[in-house]
């Protein structure tokens, strides 16, 4: 395939210019055929790429229009027999079988892990769920062991504020310590 910038400065004006002039007739013909505003622009633009490659073959041959209006019509029948056919399976063999909820400490975690800075985050990720070693976290985040172990130290002390194992308390922990009900008496060293 060639690129755009591979062209001759005289093809991409050629080019730029009869896109520019036929573009929305374009669409509106296929997008005639298909009824999908949105279905006829992706047709469209997809035969006006494949067009681009061979470019100087079809202005050679003479008006290019039809063969880049064969091509989205094309594209744009293709596209509707594709959901068509989605359409007649689902009939055919019916919806797609439910699938399990998430489970509640999936989402807690995942909650949890969304109170986390993007670097903890990255670093209990690749470390625990994928059971990298620091030093290939480190590795792959650019960064120094320590700092690694420093995030996931400071990672483990936010997730254990808003992930519990305790049914006493259903509602995750703000991390904030609680006044204790007696007030702390001082000691006082012996005399």
């Amino acid at each position: 395939m060639t690129d755009f910038q591979e062209q001759s400065p005289e093809a991409r004006r050629d080019f730029e210019r009869y896109y520019a002039d036929t573009v929305k007739r374009l669409v509106t013909v296929v997008y005639a055929v298909t009824g999908d505003l949105g279905e006829a622009e992706d047709a469209v633009q997809e035969a006006y790429a494949r067009a681009w490659p061979r470019w100087e073959q079809l202005v050679a041959q003479g008006d290019p229009t039809p063969w880049v209006r064969t091509v989205a019509l094309r594209l744009a029948v293709s596209s509707w027999r594709r959901a068509r056919n989605r359409i007649r399976a689902h009939f055919r063999h019916g919806p797609p079988p439910d699938l399990p909820g998430l489970a509640p400490d999936h989402v807690a975690l995942v909650a949890a892990l969304r109170h986390l800075n993007p670097e903890q985050r990255r670093a209990v990720v690749l470390h625990h769920l994928l059971d990298l070693p620091v030093e290939e976290v480190a590795r792959q985040t650019g960064s120094t062991s320590t700092a690694v172990r420093s995030r996931l130290m400071r990672a483990r002390r936010l997730l254990s504020s808003h992930l519990t194992d305790s049914p006493d308390t259903p509602t995750p922990r703000t991390g904030r310590t609680t006044v204790p009900a007696h007030p702390r008496q001082e000691v006082l060293p012996h005399e």
